[in-house]
């Protein structure tokens, strides 16, 4: 009995240090990433986690019963929306968010709240509300994949790194639990080791923002590269006869044609690490990703083209094949982005022009 109590003091000790401090990394999140979407999304990730410590907290059945305890469990159940749009919004710059991201949210988290505790129970009912979330973290670790060897921003490398080893072995083990055993069914030393990783995952993010240049992790996309050579302060400064050969390469040469073109070939091209070239790229030219990279001087290429009276038979699929895009339709969705003009218009324009 004293071994039993013991753990459950310490269990609560772990659950409380790892609440403030979440708390604690939402309020720093919020502070250092000036209302960004990817930072009030990770602070909103940081309060679902303390959320969850508690709400994952043994041996406290009335507080279901509780009305005050429906927001704390609604958050909860809720999270792994949010952990799903926080990747989003870091790790795809042309993310935005929309109506039905937070109506979605609304409908995983009035699940707990609002459904008859009785249908719940029912074991077809039980399975699929368990795996929902556990869909919704998959595809948080599929975008967090997705691009890793573009990301041409080493703070968000790293945390692409820290997410798949943290967060999916901490979901994997509660989840395997969770259907295994049942949450009423597991043993106090495994809600000891639940709590004692999330101080873990808690202490390394707080450590990580101590350190970590959040502006750089967070920022918006860039919309205007800066001039080759310029470097922030206190950044390892950017290789000049780097960014000269980059220059060659792609506006005399016009590498950004080939096909199959990626970060690796193109580093073993001009004899630098990869590390190296993602930096130059990155601080260098303001690019965060490199696709990013390279469709700009492929649009580049597409609107001289198009501008061209000379070149006004030739198909806006021959233009795009002939710039490097692989097809018509990521052309057009990127030459939009760009100008805010389908090709077509983009021509009629330019031609009209000189007519």
């Amino acid at each position: 009995m004293a071994r039993t109590d013991s753990l459950d003091v310490l269990d609560v000790s772990l659950r409380g240090a790892a609440i403030a401090l979440f708390l604690i990394i939402a309020i720093a999140v919020l502070r250092q990433g000036r209302a960004r979407p990817a930072a009030w999304l990770g602070a909103a990730l940081a309060i679902g986690a303390a959320a969850y410590a508690f709400c994952s907290a043994p041996g406290h059945p009335g507080h279901h019963s509780a009305a005050w305890f429906a927001p704390l469990l609604a958050i909860c159940a809720g999270n792994a929306v949010v952990f799903w749009l926080f990747t989003r919004a870091v790790f795809d710059d042309s993310f935005r968010p929309r109506a039905w991201h937070g109506l979605l949210w609304l409908a995983l988290a009035a699940c707990p709240v609002f459904i008859d505790p009785g249908f719940v129970a029912r074991m077809p009912v039980q399975i699929a509300v368990r795996l929902v979330p556990v869909a919704f973290v998959l595809l948080a670790l599929a975008q967090t994949v997705t691009g890793w060897r573009e990301d041409l921003v080493e703070g968000r490398r790293r945390l692409r790194l820290f997410i798949i080893a943290a967060v999916a072995f901490h979901t994997g083990i509660s989840a395997t639990v969770d259907l295994s055993l049942g949450p009423e069914h597991v043993p106090p030393e495994v809600h000891l080791l639940n709590a004692a990783a999330l101080v873990v995952i808690a202490v390394v993010i707080a450590v990580v923002l101590l350190q970590a240049n959040i502006e750089a992790v967070l920022a918006a996309p860039v919309v205007a590269p800066s001039a080759p050579g310029v470097v922030a302060a206190a950044e390892e400064p950017v290789d000049r006869r780097l960014l000269a050969t980059l220059d060659q390469l792609m506006t005399v040469e016009r590498l950004y044609r080939q096909e199959g073109l990626t970060i690796s070939t193109l580093a073993a091209k001009v004899g630098v690490p990869e590390r190296r070239l993602r930096h130059a790229i990155n601080r260098g030219l303001g690019h965060r990703n490199f696709s990013e990279y390279l469709n700009q001087h492929r649009l580049a290429d597409a609107k001289q083209a198009l501008a061209d009276p000379a070149q006004a038979k030739v198909s806006i699929l021959t233009i795009a094949l002939d710039a490097g895009f692989q097809s018509l339709g990521p052309f057009n969705r990127a030459f939009k982005a760009d100008t805010g003009q389908t090709p077509t218009e983009f021509r009629r324009a330019a031609t009209a022009n000189t007519a």
